[in-house]
């Protein structure tokens, strides 16, 4: 039997799972790491914790894998996006890395759309410039730290320093590179335009390849560490939601996820470069070969769920805060929750908007709130699915993943709200799945990333949208959709308060 490790690092934990050639999931094993929060907005890691978990999670799959270190063939990432690694001529960390959740640089953002304008961006990035992305930490960094970005001579994202600490090898594939805001995304190569008119030294990015691309074999050194074998083939991998929509099968036109975490993404696949969403969605590099996905984001999806439990109902598990969700009718009596808890990305990307409760009267029971805030998270990423459907998009089905697809009520409640099938998976592993496949697809196993995801991916249900719900919710939805305007100058005045 051959087998693949697909290595999830995210925010919290890295993961990582075993599977076999046949897509089956064999084992797993994760191990955390903390956050370093110096003050409010500041977000950092270290990379050797990454490194070291990595290894640990490997060494317990390794320790417990009753066959030949050779059998397991491959190995690729999955890694959360846009966080800087400031590396030395040595290739030595420089300083801590600064995630993707870090918005320390909101002055950056504002001088880079300044220097460049935000039509050029999109021409030649597609997306804008945000906090979570790379290129306005790099500057906030030459700007409040001279003496460290002056040792700094390369820079990487968090799973490339975790590969380089596996392989030797320093390089950046295009799903992660897409969200640094300096890729040419069309053309999948550094733009000369940007680093010039940010005074970036010429070999300041590093080497570019494509997620399936095979960069090395694991290293001596990390061989004996992690148990792996040195013949064992190392793939560049990919950014988490490329390989989250691997690990879903969203791999072919008209095929669209939808994940529900924290934060909450409505993605889609995308054959092309050349669609104009103006901005408004994110718009990458998918680590599937040769494609793309357009990609909007509600900031506190499940955040608005944990938060509405641990302020209500704290000593409540979560079936039993939703047990009673299924008697409320639709539209929670009235009730309107807008999930805007920590400001908002798609389609307003306003960091003053709050959430709010709309429509509360002496009527209203608890239920009918919890089942407003799962309404209102699921209108939020219905606000990314319009922007698709806008442009005259397909959507055939929606693969569900992630904590809205553990409910059953959330998923009908997805049907009708996106009046669209919506799709459970068998198994949901998410971004470590699609790492899996990329390694897979690497080795040759498979002749096409479709053909890999008929093996990895099994749709277990679909669930299908109620007509008379679905007509319901067009009409509430209307009413959601005007909240944020009617908000917005209520909550910029707010704003001096929060302090």
């Amino acid at each position: 039997m051959s087998y693949v490790l697909g290595i999830d690092l995210g925010t919290s934990a890295v993961k990582v799972l075993l599977m076999n050639n046949k897509g089956q999931l064999v084992d797993e094993a994760s191990a955390s790491y903390p956050l370093i929060q110096l003050r409010a907005g500041y977000n950092e890691q270290d990379p050797h914790a990454w490194v070291a978990q990595t290894t640990a999670a490997i060494r317990t799959i390794m320790d417990r894998f009753d066959g030949d270190a050779t059998e397991i063939e491959g190995v690729s990432f999955s890694g959360q996006m846009h966080g800087l690694v400031l590396l030395n001529a040595q290739h030595e960390v420089v300083r801590p890395a600064i995630l993707w959740n870090d918005t320390r640089n909101t002055k950056q953002c504002a001088n880079i759309l300044n220097e460049i304008g935000l039509e050029k961006m999109l021409e030649i990035t597609k997306n804008t410039v945000l906090e979570g992305f790379t290129l306005p930490k790099i500057l906030w960094v030459r700007e409040n730290e001279p003496e460290l970005y002056a040792q700094a001579t390369t820079f990487v994202l968090p799973k490339d320093y975790v590969r380089f600490a596996m392989t030797d090898d320093i390089a950046m594939e295009y799903s992660d590179a897409a969200g640094t805001s300096l890729l040419d995304v069309a053309k999948q190569q550094w733009s000369t335009e940007l680093i010039d008119a940010f005074d970036l030294q010429s070999d300041f990015c590093p080497r570019l390849v494509a997620p399936t691309d095979c960069v090395g074999t694991i290293s001596e050194t990390f061989a004996k560490a992690s148990g792996l074998s040195t013949s064992t083939k190392v793939f560049a991998g990919g950014a988490d939601n490329a390989c989250g929509a691997l690990g879903a099968g969203i791999v072919e036109a008209g095929k669209t996820m939808v994940s529900i975490g924290t934060s909450g993404v409505l993605l889609s696949y995308e054959e092309t470069a050349d669609l104009d969403f103006e901005g408004k969605l994110h718009y990458f590099n998918h680590a599937a070969p040769d494609a793309y996905y357009t990609m909007g984001v509600t900031l506190s999806a499940g955040h608005s769920l944990e938060w509405f439990k641990q302020t209500f109902a704290k000593d409540l598990s979560f079936d039993e805060l939703l047990k009673d969700v299924t008697n409320i009718p639709v539209g929670s009596g009235g009730v309107l929750f807008t999930p805007y808890l920590v400001g908002e990305r798609t389609p307003y990307a306003d960091a003053n908007i709050r959430a709010s409760f709309i429509g509360l009267d002496t009527s209203h029971t608890f239920s009918h709130m919890a089942r407003a805030v799962m309404e209102g998270i699921t209108m939020s990423l219905n606000d990314s699915l319009a922007l698709m459907r806008a442009t005259g998009k397909q959507i055939d089905a929606i693969v569900s993943i992630g904590g809205g697809a553990k409910n059953a009520d959330w998923l009908q409640m997805q049907a009708d709200i996106f009046n669209a099938p919506i799709v459970r998976l068998e198994q949901e592993q998410g971004p470590g799945v699609g790492a899996a496949m990329i390694a897979a697809f690497g080795l040759g196993w498979f002749d096409s990333m479709v053909a890999c995801s008929e093996a990895f991916v099994k749709e277990a249900a679909r669930i299908m949208p109620n007509a008379e719900n679905a007509a319901k919710y067009a009409k509430l939805y209307d009413v959601y959709h005007q909240v944020y305007a009617q908000t917005k100058q209520l909550n910029d005045q707010l704003v001096t308060f929060r302090n």
